[in-house]
């Protein structure tokens, strides 16, 4: 039973994003390494943008900049 978990910054994404993302990463379990889409879990968090880190600094401050 594969269990995949998406962690992606809290900033607008659909809920047709989402669904989107879970049947991608279903089918290419399924079509690449065979495993069967009715146990395969999908999970996707969303990080609020100062509570995820990148280079040192909040993706909070990293937007504000432009980066």
């Amino acid at each position: 039973m594969p269990y995949v978990n998406i962690k992606v910054t809290r900033e607008e994404v659909t809920a047709e994003q989402k669904a989107g993302l879970i049947k991608g990463v279903t089918t290419l379990l399924t079509e690449i390494l065979g495993k069967n889409p009715e146990t395969t879990v999908v999970v996707i968090e969303e990080i609020d943008t100062d509570n995820w880190g990148i280079g040192g600094e909040p993706v909070t401050v990293r937007r504000r900049r432009g980066q």
